[in-house]
């Protein structure tokens, strides 16, 4: 067989092997009325500085002010954090807090604001940080103003990746973080996929589907070690004031 006809039969193979990939994925016809209906959601409320939103019908609230139950400190005892006003404040000297319950992939909602009287600099101003899965950092930081390198600057995945724009308001204002993340997938001992992030910092987009390259860590190469499907969020103790408030997510279907 010449090559002509070689590279021909091979261009008629793909054009079989796309059908069959896109037959497969749309099964069901364009406009089928027998395609089931999506679920049906009521849409949450937007937050303003004086009051939190209210979430989406079907989100699990981990957080609304009204209490802790869904949440413990990470030495395994009673959340040592004060709830002043609705919020959840750092205090010096305690540990980071976890959920009682376990996530993987999803939608995550949560608002937060460093102290409005500024102390320190770089890492030192207003740090903490939301830990999906316990692991995988989207860093919390007052970066209004305050320089420190890019990869640690809020909104940033910690250790490995800066956000595209620096969306940080003055301190002490509420801040927003919608976050969509998908948890990786191993195969043994070998991730066949790593897991990924999208980020929004205050209704602007910073992180870009960007693939993990593992655990974020300080000073530390990221890599991969397996792990359960859910883990607990975590939300950092770091020494600094932050507050939190209307913490909520959706768990997202593989």
């Amino acid at each position: 067989m010449n090559t002509t006809k070689i590279i021909l039969c091979l261009a008629v193979a793909a054009i079989f092997q796309t059908s069959g990939c896109q037959t497969a994925r749309r099964r069901w016809a364009i406009h089928d009325m027998d395609r089931p209906q999506p679920k049906v959601v009521e849409p949450g409320t937007a937050s303003t500085q004086e009051h939190p939103g209210r979430p989406p019908s079907d989100a699990v609230v981990l957080f609304d002010g009204s209490g802790l139950s869904n949440w413990e400190s990470t030495n395994g005892g009673p959340v040592e954090w004060k709830t002043t006003g609705g919020s959840i404040e750092v205090v010096k000297k305690t540990h980071s807090i976890c959920t009682k319950d376990s996530f993987g992939s999803c939608q995550l909602h949560i608002e937060w604001a460093t102290p409005a009287v500024v102390e320190g600099s770089g890492q030192g101003r207003g740090n903490s940080g939301v830990f999906l899965m316990g692991k995988y950092e989207v860093q919390v930081l007052d970066s209004y103003r305050n320089s420190t390198y890019p990869d640690g600057q809020a909104a940033s995945v910690y250790g490995q990746n800066p956000p595209l724009v620096n969306a940080c308001r003055p301190p002490g204002v509420w801040q927003s973080y919608d976050i969509i993340f998908h948890r990786p997938v191993f195969d043994g001992k070998k991730v066949s996929r790593p897991a990924t992030v999208t980020v929004l910092h205050n209704g602007v987009l910073v992180q870009d589907n960007w693939i993990l390259e593992g655990t974020t860590s300080h000073k530390k190469p990221a890599e991969y070690q397996p792990h359960p499907d859910k883990l607990p969020l975590i939300l950092q103790h770091h020494g600094d004031a932050v507050r939190y408030r209307n913490i909520w997510l959706r768990e997202l279907e593989e």
